[in-house]
């Protein structure tokens, strides 16, 4: 005999099972079928250009030149000249692609984009990954523990947050008048909930997946595809470069496989094994 109190037992029952078949079949879905992947030509019909800020180290560096393996031209934003004339040698040497480089301090206003702008006039850009950032301390602590705080707030805002605003903004309009294009905004598994001592980095991750996820509808019927990828740790400088292994990722061996999401998820921890440290929230 059914009661009220078993259906509804029941019924969650169903409801938690049918939640752990479909988180199991997206991660196999989106990690483990190769063939589901839209593959290099897809990616390569998008635009002729990939642009990447941050591109000198790190998560950026690994997605331009994943992206110039694929066969796209690439423009490097980041803040020392030295380091993107290297990187775009080092691009077009491996990869044979063309290189572009614009230098750009991204703690700076409204004025920085300026020159960004210009230099991204006329270019057919198929791939924008917005992938610059920063932490507001290189140690954990509360928010006052900082000297300077008002400045290193207002450097880490521009830095994560306007960032993305306005090089969606730069970019967004051409990949509309094509119908075509991508997005990839780089946030973290911070943004999934407040985390003491790291409270203004968190926030600023939880911003950029908020802003992506709306953007995102708003443009889908337009062609463009905008995905979110929210890494655990990569060892990186931001990270302090610690030792890589099942929970820690490489940056290049990350990348590859968060390539490999594009046109599959828009929401995405970029690996396999990120994804499960995440425990499936995305």
């Amino acid at each position: 005999m059914w009661d009220p109190l078993r259906a509804l037992g029941a019924l969650t029952t169903a409801w938690l099972l049918l939640g752990v078949v479909w988180g199991v079949g997206r991660l196999v879905y989106v990690y483990l079928l190769p063939w589901a992947c839209r593959g290099d030509p897809w990616i390569r019909a998008q635009g002729a250009w990939a642009v990447v800020t941050g591109a000198t180290d790190g998560i950026g560096r690994a997605y331009a030149h994943q992206f110039a393996k694929r066969g796209l031209n690439i423009v490097l934003i980041s803040r020392n000249m030295n380091k993107l004339e290297k990187e775009a040698k080092e691009i077009e040497r491996l990869h044979g692609t063309d290189t572009r480089v614009i230098q750009a301090d991204f703690t700076g206003g409204l004025e920085i984009y300026r020159a960004i702008e210009e230099g991204l006039k006329d270019l057919e850009i198929g791939v924008l990954v917005n992938n610059v950032g920063m932490n507001y301390s290189l140690r954990l602590g509360k928010l006052l523990d900082r000297e300077n705080p008002a400045q290193r707030l207002l450097d880490t805002v521009n830095c994560n947050m306007m960032s993305v605003v306005q090089m969606t903004r730069i970019v967004l309009p051409q990949m509309v008048s094509r119908h075509r294009g991508i997005i990839v905004n780089v946030s973290s598994i911070t943004e999934n909930h407040p985390w003491p001592l790291l409270a203004v980095y968190s926030a600023t991750k939880a911003f950029v997946q908020r802003f992506s996820a709306a953007v995102g509808a708003e443009y889908l019927s337009e062609g463009v595809t905008i995905q979110t990828v929210s890494p655990g740790v990569v060892s990186t400088n931001l990270t302090k470069n610690p030792e890589t292994g099942l929970l820690v990722k490489d940056p290049q061996d990350w990348a590859e496989q968060a390539v490999h999401t594009l046109g599959l998820s828009s929401h995405v921890s970029g690996c396999l094994s990120h994804e499960v440290q995440g425990g499936g929230y995305i």
